[in-house]
């Protein structure tokens, strides 16, 4: 094999061939981005931090020229906890995902993050992306994932004495009673 270069026009690391596998092994090395794994979805990349590394990935993208958070939403897999994870990624109930772009060039990134059940909280992008404020409080009004260092965490669409999270898989499902009024009388 020889240092071909890469699709992004570099050029392989000495030992390594440009599709990532380890020259003279037979088994490939993950894709890394920042220190996360990386799987490709659609034709995107998809990084996976662990919640630990969570915010040094969203700095080294922001200083790479993604000056865009255009999403911050949330999953819950509780009835499907099955999913396409890279190797070396325990799933978690929660899922946070960050959606990343870059004007210069033109490119998206999304961010997937597992978020524990037990304690999910995650620290905020409010320092990086001052627009994910009120992102950040959807997630949490609605799903119950709180975001810690966020300037104003309370809920944006519920009432604040709403119980639960309604988009919550375990969330009880209610009714609110229909009143009809009597059919008028015929004359």
């Amino acid at each position: 094999m020889t240092d071909a270069p890469s699709g992004e026009g570099e050029e392989s690391p000495p030992g390594e061939a440009a599709s990532g596998e380890a020259v003279g092994s037979g088994e490939a090395e993950p894709e890394r981005r920042h220190g996360a794994l990386v799987l490709r979805s659609h034709g995107q990349e998809v990084l996976h931090p662990t919640l630990n590394s969570y915010l040094e990935v969203i700095s080294d993208l922001q200083n790479e020229g993604f000056i865009l958070c255009a999403d911050v939403s949330s999953v819950d897999y509780l009835e499907r906890p099955a999913r396409d994870l890279p190797p070396g990624i325990e799933p978690e109930r929660f899922e946070l995902v960050v959606n990343l772009v870059s004007m210069d060039p033109p490119a998206r990134v999304r961010i997937r993050v597992q978020v524990p059940e037990t304690d999910p909280t995650v620290p905020t992008l409010f320092t990086f992306y001052p627009g994910s404020e009120a992102m950040e409080r959807e997630v949490f009004d609605l799903m119950g994932i709180r975001f810690d260092g966020h300037p104003d965490m309370t809920r944006i669409l519920m009432p604040e004495d709403w119980e639960g999270h309604p988009l919550r898989k375990d969330y009880a499902i209610g009714s609110i009673p229909v009143q009809f009024k009597a059919a008028p009388s015929s004359r």
